[in-house]
């Protein structure tokens, strides 16, 4: 029978680990498959960087107690730590008392149906779902009575190019252009921007992120020098809310940005939007899509969002929105070209689910391509999820989540465009915008956690089987007091 087999979790993030203690908590077999040899891989990566989040929002309830049963002390509420330290003090640990439910080191290849591709309708819903995997082992199969994709987006970074295709020339380039905020603490990542020119293209918060990192070394090297590359027309509100933002961090984020620039270490260009990127000694040029170039500069660094890798889910019945590649119903919720403030509408089970039924999408990779995800909206995901597998959809309806807000208003869809930054707010006048989660991300309108174009945002190569990151922060270098990466998964 269907029901004797797990749920399957796909991605040992902090959305996944926390799907996996609330089916335990349920009393649901559970079975965390994992890509990275350990719990928040994808977070892992980006470790350097501190969230925005304070611990208090960063541990699910039911994770806590479980972990509380094996002795675990809960970190102080008021901290804000780095990805490491989420890590090492959260995640790893609840991967630990999870036990054998938790696999690392196999990537899910496929997912489908027992004896059912997507065409077929007899007998479908009757059959277990089948997860295929790799590993060291090899090939296997394995049988699910429930399929949970928390694999997140921080192993599909979106391209340089301004059309959401690689820019011509940029994949010959790839050793001078790189995805994640620069880890200045490596020796070798601090050579390669110490005195030289990089630009950073996005506006969402990991691109302040690198900005702030970069102006710092610029401080103890002269010649170091960034070029903020912004697609909008103006510079906007994307230096965020500032004192008004909820988020205490992330508002001191936007600041040493914009101090950054005022100083000189950082030279903004509008309304660029990369069409090329050509060599030129050793060196790039990027030229936008009018043939306009800038100076060439030593390294770039793509801010520019993540979106889902839907390549092994072929054989599943998806419903996702043409535009967000998010679920259908969930996506008018997080609209960056509709939504561009206020808090995150509740959401849970209902808006994750598909046409396939006993399958979702949650945390990070739940957002498609919208920006802005929190670890607490992933929390609350994975208990909804969890609620309605157990057979209780009343405790799955009833989903209530507050956002912290920021002072800004203003996302990453119709926002890019002068005339909507200098017009009306959209569609909630001067509401505060809703923040994203953690690790992972870019700015945008409707997350949860505190991360950002990482994402928190974030938050690692997760095609497959690997954490969500990047998605689920929000965090800023570890040597600066602020925080942000991308949405979070």
């Amino acid at each position: 029978m269907v029901a004797n087999h797990p749920v399957v979790v796909i991605g040992a993030g902090p959305v996944g680990l926390a799907a996996a203690a609330e089916l335990t908590e349920r009393g649901l077999p559970v079975l965390v498959l994992e890509r990275g040899a350990t719990a928040g891989a994808a977070v892992v990566e980006w470790g350097h960087v501190r969230l925005f989040s304070m611990w208090r929002d960063l541990v699910d309830p039911a994770a806590e107690k479980l972990l509380t049963a094996t002795g675990w002390r809960r970190p102080g509420d008021e901290g804000y730590p780095t990805g490491r330290e989420w890590v090492d003090s959260y995640l790893t640990p609840l991967a630990d008392a999870l036990g054998e439910r938790v696999r690392f080191g196999v990537e899910v290849t496929g997912v489908s149906r027992l004896g059912r591709d997507r065409v077929v309708d007899a007998g479908r819903e009757e059959q277990p779902f089948t997860v295929r995997v790799r590993g060291d082992a090899g090939e296997e199969r394995l049988l699910a009575r429930a399929v949970v994709d928390a694999s997140g987006t921080w192993g599909s970074p979106s391209p340089l190019g301004g059309d959401g295709l690689p820019a011509l020339g940029e994949e010959a380039a790839t050793e001078r252009i790189s995805h994640r905020i620069p880890d200045l603490s490596d020796e070798g990542t601090r050579i390669r921007h110490a005195g030289r020119v990089t630009a950073v293209v996005g506006s969402g918060h990991s691109a302040l992120t690198a900005l702030v990192s970069l102006a710092a070394l610029a401080e103890e090297n002269p010649g170091t020098k960034a070029v903020w590359v912004l697609r909008r027309g103006q510079v906007g509100d994307a230096f965020g809310g500032g004192a008004d933002d909820q988020l205490a961090a992330r508002g001191a984020l936007g600041q040493r940005a914009k101090a950054a620039v005022e100083a000189g270490h950082v030279e903004v260009v509008t309304g660029f939007r990369t069409a090329e990127v050509r060599p030129d000694a050793g060196r790039l040029v990027l030229v936008g899509e009018g043939g306009r170039a800038l100076e060439p500069v030593d390294e770039a660094v793509a801010l520019t969002g993540f979106r889902p890798d839907l390549s092994f889910l072929s054989e599943v019945r998806l419903g996702l929105d043409s535009t967000l590649q998010a679920p259908v119903e969930l996506a008018p919720l997080i609209d960056p070209n509709v939504h561009s403030c206020g808090t995150v509408y509740p959401h849970g089970a209902k808006e994750l689910s598909h046409p396939e039924e006993g399958f979702f999408l949650a945390g990070m990779k739940s957002y498609g391509r919208a920006p802005t995800f929190l670890a607490l909206t992933g929390y609350e995901q994975a208990r909804s999820v969890a609620a309605h597998l157990a057979g209780d959809h009343e405790g799955a309806a009833r989903v209530e989540l507050t956002l912290p807000e920021t002072g800004v208003c203003g996302g990453s869809g119709l926002f890019e465009e002068p005339e909507a930054e200098a017009g009306s707010a959209g569609c909630c006048g001067t509401v505060p915008e809703a923040v994203e989660e953690p690790a992972t991300g870019q700015g945008g309108c409707c997350g949860g956690l505190a991360v950002s174009e990482v994402p928190v945002l974030s938050l690692d190569d997760n095609r497959t089987a690997s954490s969500e990151s990047g998605c689920c922060t929000d965090a800023s270098p570890q040597k600066t007091e602020l925080a942000e990466p991308n949405r979070i998964s």
